[in-house]
């Protein structure tokens, strides 16, 4: 690959100014400051109110009479509606801006998720995770394009690595705040625990929402604290790491995203990813529970065990990324060894010591191959295809939460054991592992050096 370089006065050809580098450290330090904490909270919340159902079936399962069938189809029917939205919502963010982007969907979702308190049959289960679905489908893909208006692709696999650094601390903390909201609100009101755990997990997203139109910028020119020089260089940072892209052809919007190939094998990799996350995220509760922890606050703390050693491998991984350069083997491998790990809880029954261990090492590589996935699609795709073709692979991708789920709650309430269940989702990961090994090349994904580097 041919490499063209913008050089500071005085520097050497083909190398990168230390003047040029501390200066784009220094500004991407204080954007990190501004923007970082508000995505993050965002997600936590996001996450907190999509995988509160799995603390909420271990009362709401027995007062509704609902089967495993029943709930594992509630919790991944959500994906349908969700993947149907996202590409209009990244469309449209495009045009209004970010802001009223995530405001329109943290209210709605916030809302939504809260009248999930006052569901009483199936089908209304089903329909208000249909609703769910809609209303929140966008808010992820869209903040994984609203990093790439801001962070050029060198710096991608860290940033976008603290963002879903969001996924694993939603479980420790959620998990002992959920245990904690249904066994301490129990009968209040004359309402179950699992209704409080809705309502007191959803409506602060509502307010969330206000709070993220008011602190956070649509783009780096319509930014407050950044001054004119910064925004220059943020400029320039990002022209160099995007200069390539109309060369390489991925300059198209929808059609051309649908047209690519490279697309679907994204999304392949990416629905494996999925099956493996939210396997994790909608039964890790009840696997904590099939190892004879009874009491619900108990399995809310037991459960914040794995989240913390997921959020270590969101945090080592994608870092280990950045340093090496290399994205590939650290999605791939590490999202095999995490699924054999998870898969392998199922052959040492109720031995807590060794099936919480497996369960820590299966967090850890599959919270950390997972969240290092979304620094490559913003890469291969360039500016111009980004908003449509992460929301395409996303769409397609996320399939995956309501294919695990759903398949997992049939094996288990056919066989009464999750095993085959996991077997089943170590074997597609494992597809997805060698997919990304064998069918995307390393030119789809390059990982810049800093502000003097573009790659043609």
């Amino acid at each position: 690959m041919n490499r063209a370089r913008t050089l500071s006065a005085g520097a050497a050809p083909g190398t990168i100014s230390s003047s040029d580098r501390s200066a784009e450290d220094t500004v991407y330090k204080k954007i990190s400051r501004r923007v970082m904490p508000i995505v993050l909270i965002a997600y936590i919340f996001a996450f907190l109110d999509r995988i509160n159902i799995g603390y909420a079936q271990l009362q709401m399962k027995q007062d509704l009479a609902f089967s495993d069938a029943v709930y594992g189809l509630g919790a991944g029917i959500f994906f349908v509606t969700y993947l149907l939205f996202e590409v209009p919502s990244n469309l449209l963010l495009e045009k209004i801006g970010a802001r009223l982007t995530f405001l329109r969907i943290m209210v709605l979702w916030g809302l939504t998720s809260a009248a999930t308190a006052f569901v009483t049959e199936p089908w209304q289960f089903y329909a208000i995770r249909l609703l769910l679905g809609i209303f929140e489908a966008g808010f992820f893909p869209g903040v994984i394009l609203y990093l790439t208006y801001w962070y050029p692709s060198h710096r991608r696999g860290r940033v976008t690595g603290l963002f879903l650094f969001g996924m694993p601390v939603t479980g420790v903390l959620g998990g002992p705040l959920s245990g904690m909201i249904m066994s301490s609100m129990e009968g209040l009101g004359g309402m179950h625990g699992w209704q409080w755990l809705f309502l007191v997990e959803g409506l602060p997203t509502v307010l969330l929402g206000f709070l993220v139109y008011r602190m956070l910028p649509d783009n780096p020119d319509g930014t407050p604290w950044l001054s004119n020089a910064e925004k220059a260089l943020v400029r320039s940072v990002m022209n160099a790491d995007h200069r390539g892209d109309a060369l390489d052809g991925h300059h198209g919007k929808l059609a051309a995203a649908l047209a690519d190939p490279m697309t679907y094998v994204l999304a392949f990799i990416y629905f494996c990813c999925a099956c493996a996350v939210y396997t994790v995220t909608f039964w890790l509760p009840t696997m904590i529970k099939g190892i004879g922890i009874g009491e619900i606050a108990m399995i809310g703390w037991y459960t914040a065990v794995p989240y913390f050693f997921g959020a270590l491998g969101v945090l080592v991984i994608s870092r280990s990324s950045d340093y090496f350069g290399e994205r590939r083997w650290h999605v791939g491998g590490t999202l095999a060894i995490g699924a054999i790990a998870l898969a392998s809880t199922s052959f040492l029954g109720t031995a807590v010591a060794p099936v919480m261990a497996l369960l820590c090492i299966a967090a850890f590589f599959i919270f950390g191959g997972g969240s290092l996935f979304w620094s490559i699609p913003p890469t291969y795709l360039g500016r111009q295809a980004a908003a449509a073709g992460i929301a395409v692979i996303s769409s397609l991708g996320i399939l995956g939460g309501f294919v695990s789920p759903t398949l997992i709650g049939w094996i288990k309430g056919a066989t009464g054991s999750i095993q085959m269940g996991l077997l089943s989702l170590t074997g597609l990961v494992l597809a997805g592992g060698l997919t990304i090994l064998i069918g995307l090349p390393k030119s789809a994904v390059r990982v810049g050096t800093g502000l003097t580097n573009s790659t043609h």
